[in-house]
C-alpha cells in the first residue's frame, strides 16, 4: 500500500532500527519509547491483520516473533516476553499494516502489560455456544 507507513519501512522508504529481517518478515525497535526493548513485528508484504493474512505469511511472522523472543530472552538479559496483537480498530489497532509487538520482560521490572478487564457480562456456557468451532 502507498500509504502505509509499515510498508514504507519494510521496502526501505523509511529507515528503522533493524533487528531481524528475513525475505517475508522485518523486526524493528518500536519509537514510541513507553518500554524499553520495545519491538515490532510485521510481514514486508501488506495485510491488514491477523484476519486477512495468509497461513504461509502468518507462519512466517509467528517465526520471526520466536526467533527474535529468544534472542531477547538468551542473549540480552530478559527473562520472558509480552506478545501484543490488535487485530481490527474495534481491537485497537492503530496502524493498518499486520503486526506483533514484543515487551521484553524481567521479573518485577512494573510493567503491566495485561489489559485491565471489567468482567464477564454473559454466562460462560452461552458465549461458550456462540463461539465453539
Amino acid at each position: 500500500m502507498n500509504d502505509c507507513v509499515f510498508c514504507k519501512i519494510a521496502s526501505g522508504e523509511i529507515t528503522c532500527m533493524k533487528v531481524y529481517e528475513d525475505d517475508q518478515t522485518l523486526a524493528f525497535m518500536d519509537t514510541a519509547k513507553d518500554v524499553d526493548g520495545h519491538i515490532l513485528v510485521i510481514p514486508k508484504i501488506h495485510f491488514k491483520n491477523v484476519l486477512d493474512c495468509d497461513e504461509k505469511t502468518l507462519c512466517a511472522v509467528i517465526k520471526a516473533v520466536k526467533a527474535v523472543s529468544k534472542h531477547l530472552t538468551e542473549h540480552c538479559g530478559y527473562e520472558g516476553v509480552n506478545l501484543l496483537n490488535a487485530s481490527d480498530e474495534s481491537a485497537g489497532q492503530s496502524v493498518p499494516h499486520l503486526h506483533i509487538h514484543i515487551i521484553p520482560r524481567k521479573r518485577n521490572d512494573g510493567i503491566d502489560a495485561w489489559p485491565g478487564f471489567e468482567g464477564a457480562k454473559q454466562d460462560i456456557q452461552i458465549v461458550f455456544e456462540k463461539v465453539k468451532m
